[in-house]
């Protein structure tokens, strides 16, 4: 049953009344603790970024939500855990087409968990700067370049791909390039 759990959880977006965000997330985390559905209703995020702002020559960093108006929530979808999250004050829906919730796509969520710091599951692959890669997502899709940096705690490397007869560096995540 516990695999089965682990198999079945996934991420979905929830629709708030903007500017609700952090108080459908509290009021989720007391109705998840207080009707005990800790066991289908895992985690509950507003996706934030670090916003910077230089104001009178100062330097001032701010959180911004990524998704106004939106909750994600780690949960494996039941009736019970589908009307507990649905009648939560201050959601107004799941998103997806007509009555059916549809998650988030696997690489969606690990990408906004990894903006958010949140996942620090970190791909583990073998790069060596100077050495080639394809880029397989994004807007350089099929471009290949070399490594020029490898920044593994953050989980991106700096790529130098020809555009336009031009070398230019480009920033990727590690999931967005695979070996040549």
């Amino acid at each position: 049953m516990d695999n089965n759990i682990e198999h079945n959880k996934k991420w979905y977006a929830i629709h708030t009344y903007s500017g609700y965000e952090n108080k459908v997330k509290a009021n989720l985390e007391k109705r998840v603790e207080s009707m005990n559905m800790g066991d289908k209703i895992f985690r509950i995020l507003v996706p934030m970024e670090d916003e910077v702002e230089i104001k009178d020559g100062k330097k001032k960093i701010s959180k911004r939500k990524v998704f106004p108006g939106y909750v994600l929530v780690e949960m494996v979808m039941t009736d019970d855990s589908w009307y507990l999250v649905r009648n939560t004050s201050g959601v107004t829906g799941f998103v997806g087409s007509g009555t059916k919730p549809i998650p988030l796509h696997e690489s969606e969520a690990r990408q906004i968990l990894r903006q958010m710091g949140v996942d620090e599951a970190r791909p583990k692959l073998a790069f060596d700067v100077g050495q080639n890669v394809r880029v397989i997502a994004g807007p350089f899709e099929n471009f290949i370049g070399a490594i020029e940096e490898i920044h593994p705690e953050k989980g991106k490397i700096k790529v130098r791909v020809s555009m336009f007869g031009r070398e230019t560096p480009v920033e990727l995540e590690y999931s967005q390039v695979e070996n040549v």
